[in-house]
């Protein structure tokens, strides 16, 4: 990974800045946008720390895809991309602007690989319904780049470095899934219980926050050969790549902080993360 390289290779639409941090966003139901709990809470809270972004680069869950693509378009519709929800979810939108020229710069950085700019898809739930708790005014410009489900953990984790180059420039870049997510599982009684897990989730989630707190990111690249808890947490991967791309961006004399790291309705987390 040559940052400086890379950075020449950006153009001076974006100026220097100093690096920003990368985030993992647990999302969790798309109720977050406008329900009032702990988890928009920490959100917020976690956004005071922030320095501004000229812009954001979001790798959603939500948006997974044969190749990799990434929003081009000036202003991204806002995608509703689920059922059985109130009126009152489907009628929020969240009104940022798009950025052609970062999603064309992006494009270049992860050459060789093929990125091809997309005009049709938007922000799904998975970016819109946390970043409107980190900037609800909607005021910084949001692109968002998709996850080929052909490609291995190890390959998304490389991919993710290329763009370390964007932290430069002012750009925040967010993950946004959940670590411990089998929505087969839940237990929808028992929703309202702080921190409620079942024992498998609560291995996991205390597994993945070892391999998190010591930097042991190969273990969680190789999660299917962690046990069969990590197995039961990550029965599909497309909520749990985006923590690595989050992974893949960070530096070594970095630090890595936990928020957010409660268990929901047994078979869920809403663990998120910080690289500063």
């Amino acid at each position: 990974m040559n940052t400086l390289n890379d950075l020449h290779k950006i153009s001076s639409t974006f100026s220097n800045t100093e690096k920003m941090p990368v985030l993992f966003l647990g999302h969790g139901n798309p109720m977050n946008a406008i329900e009032e709990n702990q988890f928009v809470a920490g959100f917020r809270n976690m956004a005071k720390t922030l320095p501004q972004p000229n812009a954001i680069l979001c790798i959603s869950a939500h948006w997974f895809t044969k190749g990799t693509k990434v929003t081009a378009m000036e202003m991204p519709r806002t995608i509703h991309d689920f059922s059985g929800f109130p009126k009152e979810l489907f009628a929020v939108q969240y009104p940022a602007k798009g950025n052609p020229e970062l999603a064309l710069e992006t494009s270049q950085l992860l050459l060789p690989t093929e990125v091809e700019l997309d005009h049709e898809w938007g922000l799904d739930h998975g970016a819109w319904s946390v970043i409107k708790h980190l900037y609800p005014e909607a005021n910084v410009p949001v692109i968002q780049l998709s996850i080929d489900y052909s490609k291995s953990p190890q390959y998304h984790f490389e991919l993710a470095q290329k763009l370390s180059a964007l932290r430069h420039k002012g750009i925040l870049i967010i993950g946004s899934g959940n670590i411990v997510h089998n929505l087969r599982l839940v237990d929808f009684y028992n929703m309202d219980i702080d921190n409620y897990g079942f024992d498998w989730a609560i291995e996991a989630r205390e597994k993945v926050n070892s391999y998190l707190l010591g930097g042991n990111f190969q273990a969680l690249i190789d999660y299917e050969k962690h046990g069969q808890a990590l197995q039961l947490a990550i029965p599909t991967p497309e909520h749990y790549l985006p923590l690595i791309y989050t992974l893949g961006l960070k530096e070594k004399q970095e630090e890595l902080s936990l928020f957010n790291d409660k268990l929901l309705g047994g078979s869920l987390s809403m663990t998120s993360v910080k690289i500063v």
